[in-house]
């Protein structure tokens, strides 16, 4: 979805004359914001294509983790699928339920003493990320067919070995 598109989205939820009052901003400009870009429409430079663009100029993921923060949520990276055997149900499924565990006796051991040091919470996230991150990375596998059968997946795609999560 295009960021203009985004916004006509928005703009139906909440009213663009109040952004635009809260915003300090012309209620003409919030409008254009919903317009598709300048090179190939008559909108605006919106906020999330600045954005976008600062993101994609700094390389710094903080900015969209201090954005996601203000929105009650949480950053995660999408991972690099690079699993040996994506191709196989069994040891992707085993991949989670590994980290799963792992995770769990992170906060069994940090909790044993009846509370949680900073350090221990950092390192409670920590094997939380890295779960969100292998769950994530066995859906997209999911989402690309990876766990077809892997007859149907040799025939379907024609080659002579089934496709690898992430080099599909």
């Amino acid at each position: 979805m295009e960021s203009h598109e985004v916004l006509r989205h928005v703009f139906e939820q909440a009213s663009p004359k109040q952004i635009a009052a809260q915003l300090g901003l012309s209620l003409s400009l919030v409008y254009k914001w919903a317009e598709p870009n300048q090179e190939s429409g008559s909108g605006a430079a919106n906020p999330l294509d600045r954005m976008a663009a600062l993101i994609a100029a700094t390389k710094d993921p903080s900015i969209i983790q201090w954005l996601c923060e203000r929105a009650g949520g949480f950053y995660i990276k999408n991972p690099d699928c690079n699993w040996k055997h994506a191709t196989a149900l069994v040891p992707a499924t085993n991949s989670i339920l590994q980290e799963f565990a792992d995770l769990l006796a992170v906060i069994a051991t940090a909790a044993s003493d009846n509370q949680i040091s900073k350090a221990e919470a950092k390192n409670i996230r920590g094997r939380w990320e890295e779960l969100k991150s292998v769950t994530e990375c066995f859906v997209h596998c999911c989402e690309d067919g990876n766990f077809l059968p892997m007859n149907e997946t040799v025939r379907k795609a024609g080659r002579s070995e089934p496709p690898r999560c992430g080099n599909g």
